[in-house]
């Protein structure tokens, strides 16, 4: 997320929780949201372990905030829309939990890209990027040479790391920087 629409976790989950993001990550589990991500424990359990000092955590409340959180970044939806009507093929790659049901509830991605590579579930399901392994798991599943896909995040160390196999990546910053360096890729819409 964060290239889409919103992640709550930077602002909006420190806010539920009354913290600030930095004294979230001190008291979050060490390891329970990289779990939850690659689904190697439920939501469920993650509500039991969010935080080291065992502190409990109303699931309902969490889901509802990440629910009335998520939202189009600005000039994203138009940009999508654009991109899928000139028969662009786009996918999320995303290291991302269970939760991404939530944003295709709200927002309805899916008019505009596949909920395909996702570190939760299907071909990516146990990988995040910028593991090599992710990538390749994407190339593998779509059948085509790295300099075929064009990959696209808001971080560099991830951005790096689909270019070090040779896919044509780009960091992303804002829906009219990514318009104008899809155009200077070629791309037509």
């Amino acid at each position: 997320m964060d290239t889409v629409c919103t992640d709550p976790f930077f602002q909006a989950m420190p806010a539920h929780f009354g913290m600030s993001f930095k004294e979230l990550l001190a008291a979050k589990h060490p390891t329970a949201w990289v779990d939850f991500e690659c689904n190697r424990i439920s939501e469920e359990h993650l509500c039991q372990i969010f935080f080291k000092d065992g502190r409990p955590v109303d699931r309902g409340a969490l889901r509802a905030m990440m629910h009335s959180t998520y939202q189009y970044l600005d000039g994203m939806e138009p940009l999508l829309a654009r991109l899928a009507g000139s028969g662009y093929e786009m996918h999320a790659l995303s290291n991302y939990p269970c939760w991404f049901e939530i944003i295709e509830e709200k927002l309805q991605l899916s008019r505009y890209l596949s909920w395909t590579f996702m570190s939760c579930t299907g071909p990516m399901e146990g990988f995040r990027k910028p593991d090599p392994q992710a990538f390749s798991r994407v190339l593998d599943h779509l059948g085509v040479p790295p300099d075929q896909v064009i990959f696209v995040d808001d971080r560099q160390p991830n951005v790096d790391a689909a270019a070090a196999l040779g896919m044509p990546s780009l960091l992303f910053k804002d829906a009219n920087n990514m318009q104008a360096q899809l155009q200077e890729r070629g791309l037509e819409f």
